[in-house]
């Protein structure tokens, strides 16, 4: 009877070692990244120190307490201000917002292509042909927004699609690498949309290489009174939901992903390799064109020529970061959204470089790229051998 009773334990058998069990998978997930991003910071820091002549005066003036307290300041005031740029009021919180959502729907373009085996690069210019789409259905018409804004936000989602499909062809049919293709896409944009600012897409009168701007029923609304907010951003969350959905509860996000980790076995499994890659590469290059829509309709309204901040380049550093999935792509492009936006503030209070933030975003990606170095600095047992992240085969096909 005694034993019986020691065998049946208070609470239920199990319970304990599963939630134990999720608890150290999360912390596994989470805990480089953010031991990335503070070690991205504290080498900033570092660079803002070696790089303020107040430091070096302090040093020579008051000697080594002097300047030590000097070099705290420093860091502090910089860090400070990028805190206040970023989240600091609610018009920060809403321009961080507003700079992470093309981030949002660039990185998703790139994780997805990541997981079909595939590395676009081509985002920037399929984000440009989508925006020159959207802006022309937005000038060209005059419907009921609840037609128009719809209608523009489709048509440069299909614009991009269009565009990205274009490499995915050619690599699956004549093994062109998409690499090479994607970059060389993007110039090929560039320079048309350079040559139609000055021509065709030329607003009427105007002497500024500029489209016309769009009607107001194509504009994504703002949320807030006064502020830059706009629907755009939950737009994004939606996609990233939708990317979730199609990746891990379709037939199609069963084969992109298939082709992505071994393109052998999918085609004995009876998955048809052209097809799946055109896909891959359309809808990465739909989603990357949503980004460029979004830019127009939610905050320019026309297009000029430099339309882009780097989303498609960042996108690479984004779905890196965010491991290749939606979730850890939307806190990444939260995180470069408010490190963009705050190193303006930074810049203009601490008179800090905003090259600063590029510097500590190129080593966020390094230390995550690398996972082993903060393992190894922090002591952080690896739990596999085997990473998380999903990369592409591309560059050795």
């Amino acid at each position: 009877m005694e034993t019986s009773a020691e065998a049946t334990p208070s609470s239920p058998k199990g319970k304990q070692p599963k939630a134990l069990t999720l608890l150290t998978t999360i912390l596994d997930t989470v805990l480089v990244p953010i031991l990335a991003v503070f070690s991205a910071l504290v080498i900033g820091g570092l660079l803002i120190v070696v790089t303020d002549a107040a430091v070096y005066a302090a040093f020579r003036a008051g000697g080594v307490g002097a300047g030590l307290t000097t070099a705290w300041q420093a860091v502090a005031l910089a860090y400070g201000a990028l805190f206040s740029g970023s989240l600091g009021d609610a018009n920060a919180i809403s321009e961080s917002l507003v700079a992470s959502t093309p981030y949002i729907f660039a990185g998703l373009a790139v994780a997805l292509g990541f997981r079909g085996g595939l590395f676009n690069i081509g985002g920037e210019g399929q984000l440009l042909v989508a925006a020159g789409v959207s802006v022309i259905i937005g000038y060209s018409f005059q419907l009921p927004a609840i037609i128009h804004l719809p209608l523009a936000l489709l048509g440069g989602m299909l614009g991009g699609a269009l565009y990205g499909a274009i490499p995915g062809y050619l690599k699956a049919k004549t093994g062109a690498h998409e690499v090479i293709n994607t970059i060389m896409m993007n110039y090929i944009a560039f320079r048309f949309f350079s040559w139609a600012f000055t021509g065709p897409l030329r607003r009427p009168g105007g002497d500024v290489p500029v489209t016309q701007e769009i009607n107001p029923s194509a504009y994504l609304p703002k949320i807030f009174e006064g502020y830059r907010f706009h629907w755009g951003f939950f737009v994004a969350l939606l996609v990233a939901f939708g990317v979730w959905w199609l990746l891990f509860k379709t037939t199609l996000g069963f084969e992109i992903r298939t082709v992505g980790a071994n393109p052998n076995a999918a085609r004995y499994g009876g998955i048809r390799i052209t097809r799946t890659t055109v896909m891959t590469m359309a809808i990465s290059g739909g989603l990357a064109g949503l980004a460029g829509a979004n830019e127009v309709l939610g905050l320019n309204h026309f297009l000029a020529d430099g339309f882009s901040s780097g989303y498609g380049f960042d996108a690479i550093a984004l779905a890196l970061l965010g491991k290749s999935h939606p979730l850890g792509v939307v806190l990444a492009a939260l995180l470069f959204g408010t490190l963009r936006n705050g190193a303006t503030r930074m810049q203009s209070i601490a008179s800090i470089p905003i090259d600063i933030i590029s510097v500590v975003q190129a080593l966020v990606i390094v230390f995550i790229a690398a996972p082993a170095i903060v393992r190894w600095i922090y002591r952080v047992k690896a739990k596999s051998d085997l990473e998380s992240t999903t990369f592409t085969r591309g560059w050795g096909a």
